[in-house]
C-alpha cells in the first residue's frame, strides 16, 4: 500500500489520535450478538496504545438522521470494545463541544475514550465544515481504520482527514492492501463469483469485472436472469424479466472480451420455498413451470469448481442459492469448501465480501479459510465496481 499513509508514517507518543472505526454491529437487548467488528479493529487501537497514544474513538451506530437516539447510542458499546482491548474505555455523552472536550482533555497517554454517536449530528452525513472543524480540534492526528464507511464523503471520514495528518489503520490497510491485489495486481487466471438476487442492483459491478477477470460464475436469482436471457425455461423462480435485454449485453461484453461466463447447467428446484420442501435436482432446460429454481445442482458445483482450479485468484460476492434454507444451502457450501481447500494449500487468492456472503461462508464453516474477507458492504461492492472511495482517496500520499 505504497501509495496510501499508513500508521507507519506517523509519531503518536503523547498525541490524541482520533481513530474512526466501525461499531456499526448487531445489538439485541442491549448486548453485542456480533462482536467481529469490534475484534477487528482491535490491531490498530492496540497498537496506537502501546505507543503511548491517547485514543478517541470516533464512530456511529444506526440511522438516527441527526437526532440523538437513545437506543442508538454508543454507550452500550464501550463495555465489549474495553473487553476486546484489554483496557478500560471510557465514554462521553456527546462528540463535540465542551462534554467531548472534557472527556479529551482527561485522557493519559495509553488510556481511550469512546465518543457517542456521530450521527447524532446532521453535520457528520452531510459532511459539514463546522462539524468536521469541531471533530478535528479534539485530537492532533487522525486514523482511519472504518473502511467500511470509506464510501461515504461523511465529516469523520473525509473532513477530518483532510483537516489533521491522516493515515489508514491496519484494518483500513488490509481491506485496500487485498483488494488492490485481486483487482488491479492480480496472479492470473482471476475469477469472480457473483450471487444474490437482482441484476439490476450490480450492473456496475458486473461491467467492471469483465474487464478484470478471466472467469466470472453467476448463481444465485441473477443467474436465472441470464438463463431466461438465453431462453431457457426458470418456471416461477425469481427473476428480473425486464433485465433481460441487459442480461445479454453483458453475456456480449464477456465474450467480447474474453471472459468466460458460466452459468448453471442444473439445479435445485422445489415448488415451495421452505425448509424441508420437497427438492430434486434436474438440468435447467427442464425446470418445470410450476417449480423455482433455489440453488446451483451438483454438475453445476463440480463445473465451477474444476475452473476454479485453474484459477490463481479469486474474488466473491453474493450466494449460489437460497443458503439460509436447507437443503438449498448446498451449492454455495461446496464451491465454498473446495475455495477454502485451495487458499489453504496455497494455490489460491481468495477475497470476499458482502454480508450474505460472509454469512454463507460462516455457516459453511471456511470463513477464517479465506485469505482476506472483508465486513464492508457497499463499500467493498463500490471498489469492486471501480470507483474511488472517498475515504481512500483521501488518504493517498502527495
Amino acid at each position: 500500500m505504497a501509495s496510501f499513509r499508513t500508521l507507519d508514517d506517523i509519531e503518536v507518543s503523547g498525541k490524541t489520535v482520533l481513530v474512526r472505526l466501525d461499531l456499526n454491529v448487531p445489538m439485541k437487548d442491549g448486548e453485542v450478538t456480533d462482536a467481529s467488528r469490534i475484534e477487528r479493529s482491535v490491531p490498530t487501537v492496540k497498537e496506537l496504545l502501546a505507543k503511548n497514544a491517547k485514543v478517541v474513538v470516533l464512530a456511529h451506530f444506526g440511522r438516527p438522521k441527526g437526532k440523538r437516539e437513545a437506543s442508538m447510542s454508543l454507550r452500550p458499546l464501550a463495555r465489549p470494545l474495553g473487553v476486546a482491548l484489554g483496557v478500560e474505555v471510557a465514554f462521553a455523552e456527546d462528540c463535540v463541544g465542551d462534554v467531548a472536550r472534557r472527556a479529551v482533555d482527561a485522557l493519559r497517554p495509553g488510556q481511550v475514550l469512546l465518543l457517542e454517536n456521530l450521527r447524532f449530528h446532521a453535520g457528520e452525513e452531510k459532511n459539514d465544515p463546522a462539524f468536521a472543524d469541531q471533530l478535528a480540534a479534539l485530537g492532533d492526528i487522525y486514523v482511519d481504520d472504518a473502511f467500511s464507511a470509506a464510501h461515504r464523503a461523511h465529516a469523520s471520514i473525509t473532513g477530518v482527514a483532510e483537516r489533521l495528518p491522516a493515515v489508514a489503520g491496519r484494518l483500513m490497510q488490509a481491506e485496500v492492501e487485498a483488494l488492490t491485489r485481486v483487482l488491479e495486481h492480480p496472479d492470473r487466471p482471476v475469477a469472480a463469483v457473483i450471487g444474490g438476487a437482482k441484476i439490476s442492483t450490480k450492473l456496475e459491478l458486473l461491467g467492471n469485472l469483465i474487464e478484470r477477470v478471466d472467469l466470472l460464475i453467476l448463481g444465485g436469482g441473477m443467474a436465472n436472469t441470464f438463463l431466461l436471457a438465453q431462453g431457457t425455461p426458470i418456471g416461477k423462480s425469481l427473476c428480473e424479466k425486464e433485465m433481460a435485454d441487459t442480461a445479454r449485453e453483458i453475456m456480449a461484453k464477456a465474450e467480447a472480451g474474453n471472459c468466460k461466463l458460466l452459468l448453471p447447467i442444473d439445479a435445485r428446484i422445489a415448488s415451495e420455498f421452505e425448509e424441508g420442501a420437497p427438492s430434486k435436482v434436474v438440468v435447467v432446460e427442464l425446470v418445470p413451470d410450476d417449480a423455482m429454481i433455489l440453488d446451483v445442482g451438483p454438475g453445476s458445483v463440480e463445473t465451477f469448481n474444476g475452473r476454479i482450479a485453474n484459477c490463481r485468484t479469486l474474488v466473491w460476492n453474493g450466494p449460489l442459492g437460497a443458503f439460509e434454507v436447507p437443503p438449498f444451502d448446498s451449492g454455495t457450501r461446496e464451491v465454498a469448501k473446495h475455495v477454502a481447500e485451495l487458499t489453504r494449500t496455497g494455490k489460491l487468492m481468495s477475497v470476499a465480501g458482502g454480508g450474505d456472503t460472509l454469512a454463507a461462508l460462516a455457516q459453511a464453516g471456511v470463513l477464517d479459510d479465506l485469505s482476506y474477507v472483508s465486513t464492508a458492504g457497499g463499500a467493498f461492492l463500490e471498489w469492486l465496481e471501480g470507483k474511488e472511495l472517498p475515504g481512500v482517496a483521501v488518504l493517498r500520499k502527495d
